[in-house]
């Protein structure tokens, strides 16, 4: 019996570690879905293609399985267009599967028909058309393109006849990923005999870091040589944030680049470890003179100008951490990065109720496994800060394209993937009423997960932002929803929090209870003035 091609796409992607595909069906991806289900790839039904990339965003973090988002012609695939470009800005490799007519109706039939390749190419790391006699090869090198290096999305679009017409092709093995990388003896001897000199070095790491799977080999580096860490958002917990070592995440607050840009300034070597400022605020541009020693190990070849580098070492970042360890010494005499830890927990401590109480009761609260996602706003900066992760990928969230309605579709992946592990989606208010459509997913889904939303009525970061130059307000403010009603119109509990009790007595009830539990932390208006 011959394949479809919609069977040789389904098998290759299943052969490549894909288990879930996740978005909305429409005529033209029948065949291409029934393929991908005789390959074992179950379906997920979302309510917007935007949710259905995230979601398959949470579930690779979750499972490391490859992420497929799948849309129809047209209006499916512009939906898309937002989760595609925070998939090539956040380094996720997702596979973007969309349906088209074939060429020859297109010349002459127009009806939802645009060239989905010219509006995704600049998205996307590579866009290819589905043709018949060569869909083992195209397969190939989508899998190869969105896997390698820095990850990033491979969109292919399947012309109906395409994905339904049977074909025999010879398999095509998958191309291989190349060995790392490893460092010269004489980019060795450069970087060690600088460290060797060094009194104040640091290690900054990020978002390729964590895709590397870096992080013991980055604790474990620091910890020897007594190298303070710094990370982006994207690479908390690549070393246990109660280390006294880690300085923790940062790149968006300006209370805390006040504390961590000096300790960048005075640094008299730095390594980057995967470190892609792709993350960072205008403040990081040039954060350290152009004379110090920065040697960049990264995957990629950084072209961003955001900051001077002595030397790039495209390498593998733990063998090269390996070859870099030498006999360590005391650092940082003067004790400036234990100070400015210090200083950062004095500066993000709660006081009152607010945003960060309700951050800081739902850590105790919490075991310390939990896997949190945060929506984008003013809730992102302040929780960044405050909340400590053991390990990476742990604090889900957009840090590159820093997208809003994220929060609860990366949770639910997350839930989706690794059901035993407890999940909060953080997210405000107007993030959650961008795609109150998905909590009806999350219920027929089955899921258990718990949803906080801190309810001020406003966009309050754009509004904080207005104020501070003097604009006048608009646009920023709205009308109050009841949350907890809809959770429950919806299938799901949700109650309204005012206070530290109540807030303590609904997460363990939430956990006990399992499903998904709505909390609608009420902290009013203006309440990050001054927090982040």
């Amino acid at each position: 019996m011959s394949d479809t091609g919609g069977d040789i796409i389904g098998r290759a992607l299943a052969e490549a570690g894909a288990t879930h595909a996740f978005g909305i069906p429409g005529g033209e991806v029948l065949a291409l879905m029934d393929g991908l289900a005789r390959a074992g790839i179950t379906f997920v039904l979302v309510k917007h293609e935007n949710a259905g990339g995230f979601m398959a965003e949470g579930h690779w973090h979750a499972t490391g399985a490859l992420p497929i988002l799948v849309a129809t012609i047209g209006p499916g695939v512009a939906n898309a267009i937002n989760v595609v470009a925070n998939a090539e800005q956040d380094r996720v490799p997702l596979i973007f599967l969309t349906g088209c007519v074939d060429a020859a109706l297109a010349e002459t039939y127009t009806h939802q028909v645009f060239d989905h390749q010219a509006v995704l190419r600049p998205i996307v790391k590579a866009s290819f058309r589905a043709a018949e006699g060569a869909l083992g090869a195209m397969m190939a090198k989508a899998v190869a393109i969105a896997t390698s290096g820095q990850p990033g999305p491979v969109h292919i679009d399947v012309p109906i006849a395409v994905a339904e017409g049977t074909t025999s092709e010879p398999p095509v093995a998958r191309i291989p990923a190349p060995a790392p990388a490893l460092p010269s003896a004489d980019q060795v001897a450069r970087c060690r005999e600088t460290l060797a000199r060094a009194d104040r070095p640091l290690v900054i790491a990020g978002v390729d870091a964590v895709n590397a799977g870096a992080g013991p080999a980055i604790a474990a580096f620091c910890r020897h040589e007594g190298i303070p860490l710094v990370t982006s958002y994207k690479g908390k917990g690549l070393m246990d944030e109660a280390d006294p070592l880690c300085l923790g995440g940062h790149g968006l607050s300006p209370k805390s680049d006040k504390i961590i840009l000096p300790i960048l300034a005075e640094a008299d070597c730095i390594l980057l470890a995967g470190y892609d400022p792709i993350e960072m605020r205008t403040g990081w541009r040039d954060p350290w003179p152009a004379t110090t020693p920065v040697f960049d190990i990264t995957p990629a070849l950084r072209t961003h100008g955001m900051h001077s580098v002595s030397e790039t070492l495209m390498t593998d970042i733990p063998a090269t951490l390996e070859a870099l360890t030498g006999t360590p010494r005391p650092r940082w005499p003067d004790g400036k990065p234990a100070d400015a830890r210090a200083a950062l927990e004095a500066a993000f401590a709660s006081t009152g109720w607010g945003p960060a109480v309700v951050f800081e009761t739902l850590r105790s609260a919490l075991p310390p496994e939990t896997v949190i996602s945060i929506d984008s706003g003013a809730h992102r900066i302040l929780l960044s800060q405050q909340w400590r992760a053991p390990a990476p990928r742990q604090v889900l969230q957009s840090t590159a394209l820093c997208t809003m309605a994220c929060s609860v579709p990366l949770a639910a992946g997350h839930a989706l993937g690794a059901a035993e592990t407890p999940v909060v989606a953080f997210v405000g208010d107007a993030g959650l009423e961008m795609g109150l459509g998905e909590l009806a997913t999350l219920r027929d889904l089955g899921l258990s997960m718990i949803i906080c939303v801190l309810v001020d009525e406003s966009l309050a970061l754009i509004e904080m932002k207005q104020r501070s130059s003097q604009r006048p307000n608009q646009g920023v403010d709205f009308g109050a929803t009841d949350f907890p009603a809809v959770a429950e119109a919806m299938g799901l509990a949700g109650c309204w929090i005012d206070d530290v009790e109540t807030l303590e007595a609904e997460t363990g009830a939430a956990l006990s209870r399992g499903g998904v539990t709505l909390l609608a932390c009420r902290i009013g208006r203006r309440a990050y003035d001054g927090t982040f």
